[in-house]
């Protein structure tokens, strides 16, 4: 089946309201469809079991061609005028929004989110992010420095020396993304690292690779030259070493784990390659005594509705001021009461599955964990007795646990919630702060002046100030074991980038 018959058959598919991959994905090096040398391996929907559809899985030559064919395309990319490479983007992101249909279908199956996430918070966001780094090709490059006057000496004769700051491409970025959003956290890395004239290796997470390949055809339809865009997956972690240690590339961007960023960086130091670390989170939620509890609870809530708690920036570790403990846990009780957990393509369904059996295992025994520990359940902790297949965890509550609880201190990444009361500011500042992860922290208070005078002491990359919604433009990245560097708005094109000064005698 070629490109085009896939694309039509998945859009039929969707139109019928069911979704039925049944073409063998090839890899995309080089600007062809490749055959894998390691076969296919199958990729199952974690609502319901079946396979969506089979997944290439590279060797390490396949995965060191692609680098080398991102390499040969680099100089001629990197000079294309920033026009160019800005409607070749904006074009790619009409071809995404034409198929928008399909690919939240596909989107769905492949990783278990909910209609209104795989529409909205995936496939919508990945086309959102491919039309601002249209934009952002057009940003200005260059900054020019205040002129220096010298006097005399070793270096030369006296004189007027100028300077210009130039951002220039890095080279070949090696992107691998993350199972929890198959659009718009690939879209998030390649758009960007187009715009300022890099070229790409991608390798998707295994879990849900195919929403990736659909990104690649649509770039390829749009024109991306040979070699620019290169995508090569697998589910043996030997297609991502091979990606990172290729002598050809020059930058990781890597989402996923602090384990995994944590070996991965110990490869690029090695070869002094560029890092971008978008890592683990444990985001701590103060709530104080004067805070509205109704929008705590909301933006709380969110752990258990935005896909099953599988997201790094999730209010996971709830620190609650005394007076107001007991009647946080109560409201956060009722508002579990009120999410229906179920399959994802159901209408009212708030909570879907996990994203694999193992995954589901690993986040039921962190309950039981914190149940060992003294944590109290106040709600969940059991499995959902329907529906029968899918790997669906129960929304789970765990109150009156303290600072050295496992359950507080490590990356659940799964709709589980844990509480810990403070009593003075100071100490909810400490609890925050009691962390190996940085990524984003929460503050709910009614005095405004106090929720910024705490967000500036909370070590993270980030605080919300009574909301858990973002600025696109804002910089997003963590601190300590959170990851390296900052990504999202302009700061994407900076991190894509070198910074080069050229000097000039006036």
């Amino acid at each position: 089946m070629t490109a085009a018959e896939r694309r039509e058959h998945q859009v039929d598919a969707a139109e019928q309201g069911e979704l039925q991959v049944t073409a063998a994905e090839g890899l995309f090096i080089g600007g062809e469809w490749v055959e894998p040398d390691g076969g296919h391996y199958e990729v199952v929907d974690p609502a319901t079991e079946a396979v969506v559809g089979l997944a290439p899985e590279a060797s390490r030559a396949q995965v060191h061609e692609a680098a080398s064919a991102a390499r040969a395309a680099f100089p001629a990319w990197s000079r294309t005028s920033p026009e160019q490479r800005a409607a070749l983007i904006d074009r790619a992101a009409d071809l995404m929004q034409r198929d928008f249909a399909a690919h939240a279908e596909l989107a769905q199956a492949e990783s278990g989110a909910t209609t209104a996430t795989a529409r909205g918070m995936q496939v919508g966001v990945g086309v959102a992010r491919f039309r601002r780094y249209a934009k952002g090709a057009l940003e200005p490059v260059e900054q020019g420095l205040p002129p220096q006057i010298n006097e005399a000496g070793p270096m030369g004769g006296a004189g007027v020396w100028g300077a210009l700051a130039v951002r220039q491409p890095v080279g070949v970025v090696t992107c691998i993304t993350s199972y929890n959003n198959p659009w718009a956290n690939p879209a998030g890395k390649i758009a960007p690292a187009l715009a300022m004239g890099n070229t790409v290796v991608v390798k998707p997470a295994p879990q849900d690779p195919l929403s990736v390949y659909r990104m690649a055809a649509a770039l390829a339809e749009a024109g991306v030259p040979p070699g620019v865009v290169n995508v090569v997956g697998g589910a043996s972690a030997a297609v991502g070493a091979a990606a990172v240690d290729s002598p050809d590339v020059d930058m990781v961007s890597f989402t996923g784990s602090t384990a995994v960023g944590q070996q991965i960086a110990e490869v690029c130091g090695r070869g002094m390659k560029r890092q971008l670390m978008e890592l683990g989170g444990k985001g701590a939620a103060v709530v104080f005594d004067d805070a509205d509890l109704d929008a705590a609870v909301a933006g709380i809530g969110t752990t258990y509705s935005f896909y099953s708690g599988q997201i790094c920036t999730a209010p996971t570790r709830v620190l609650a001021q005394r007076r107001v403990y007991e009647a946080l846990v109560e409201r956060l009780t009722q508002y579990l009461a009120r999410l229906p957990v179920g399959d994802p393509r159901a209408r009212g369904t708030v909570v879907g599955p996990v994203i694999s059996a193992d995954h589901r295992d690993r986040v039921e025994s962190y309950v039981e964990l914190g149940r060992k520990e003294g944590a109290r359940v106040v709600a969940g902790g059991e499995r959902p007795s329907a529906p029968e297949r899918g790997f669906y965890v129960a929304p789970t509550l765990l109150a009156d646990c303290t600072p050295e609880m496992r359950v507080v201190r490590e990356e659940i990444f799964g709709p589980v919630v844990v509480v810990l009361p403070f009593d003075e500011e100071d100490e909810g500042v400490a609890l925050a702060n009691d962390s190996d992860y940085g990524l984003i922290d929460y503050v709910w208070s009614g005095d405004v002046a106090r929720a910024f005078r705490v967000a500036r002491q909370l070590r993270a990359g980030g605080v919300g100030v009574n909301t858990v919604g973002r600025n696109m433009e804002a910089p997003f990245g963590g601190f300590k074991k959170s990851g390296v560097g900052r990504d999202v708005g302009s700061y994407a094109l900076h991190a894509y980038s070198e910074l080069q000064a050229i000097v000039w005698a006036g």
